[in-house]
Order: structure tokens, then sequence, then C-alpha cells
């Protein structure tokens, strides 16, 4: 799924302020569809010349807030972003120690360049480190791959939950146990 903000915002290269960017947040909101499997949603900046941090905090992060307590299998990810939008992107989300998905997609939906733009405590980075070397996991699964870091399932569950939360992981149902991956593959 993608969303040319371009358009959305009737063709203006400069997205500034907090109200904009909740109108913005609106007609995302709108636009996207509850989807059965999980799917990344790209939010394309592809001609957007400046995002200022109010419009950002409140498009971008209201809108991934928003999706992952409502649309749980939507994770929006930041798409296309031109260099003074990923630097005040990227400023904000360290600012709050927050994070989100980046990327450079083509026409045909290709992701190209995964990162995550923003900052991880350590305890999230050992996680999503964890993850993205193993692949699908299960909290078990790390509780008994890490004895040195004397972390229970539980308090792995809840780490992977986080990030999950933060829309950089996919949570999985089998049966009782949940599994998780990465949203985006080449990070």
């Amino acid at each position: 799924m993608r969303h040319q903000l371009l358009n959305m915002m009737d063709g203006r290269s400069v997205f500034s302020g907090g109200i904009p960017g909740r109108k913005l947040q609106t007609a995302l909101i709108a636009a996207t569809p509850s989807v059965d499997v999980p799917t990344a949603t790209f939010l394309d900046f592809k001609g957007v010349a400046v995002a200022t941090s109010s419009f950002l905090r409140e498009a971008v992060i209201g809108f991934r807030d928003y999706a992952r307590l409502s649309l749980v299998n939507v994770y929006p990810v930041a798409a296309n972003l031109e260099p003074a939008v990923l630097e005040e992107l990227e400023f904000f989300l360290r600012s709050r120690n927050d994070v989100i998905w980046a990327c450079d997609l083509d026409e045909t939906e290709r992701v190209n360049g995964a990162r995550l733009l923003g900052g991880l405590d350590p305890a999230q980075r050992m996680t999503f480190d964890a993850v993205r070397e193993l692949g699908a996991v299960t909290a078990p699964e790390l509780a008994a791959r890490f004895p040195d870091q004397s972390i229970g399932p539980t308090a792995w569950n809840n780490r992977l939950s986080g990030l999950t939360a933060k829309g950089l992981l996919v949570e999985r149902r089998i049966g009782k146990t949940k599994s998780f991956s990465l949203l985006l593959e080449n990070a």
C-alpha cells in the first residue's frame, strides 16, 4: 500500500505546521483500509522538499501511532525522503527517543535501502539486532539463545511487543505463542 503525500497535499512541496499535519493524518486514516495480513504502508515523500517537525509529528508519527493501535496489520514506513525531510524527521525522532522505518521505493514498490530512522535505547537495539540476526523468533527462543543476559521470556516478550508497537517488527500468532520478525528485511 502506498500513499503519495504530495498528491494528498494538493501538490504543495512544503509541509509545515501541526494543523495541516493533523489534516493529512485524517486523510491517511480515511485512505487506509483495514487488512487481514501484516502490510507495509508506504508514506511516499517523493517531491516533498521540506517538512517541519510539527507537521511530521502530527502526520507521520500520529498516523503510525493510530495505525499500530487501530489498524493492527498496517505498518507505516517513510519512503523516498528528500535530504531536508530526512534530516528533520531523523532529528525529531532522536529528540523523542523514537524510531520509524524508512526506505527508498521504486515505481513497482520494490524496497531499497531499508533503514531505521531515529534511535533505540540499548535494550531495544539489542532485541532488534537479535531478531535481525535470527529471523522469525519467539520470546522463549530468545531467552534460551541468550541465557547470559538473565532475561526471561516475559521480559523478552515485552521488548518484542514494544518494537512491534513502533512498527519495526511484525507479530504473528502460532497457537499460543507469538513469533516476531522484521517488517523490512534489508535493514
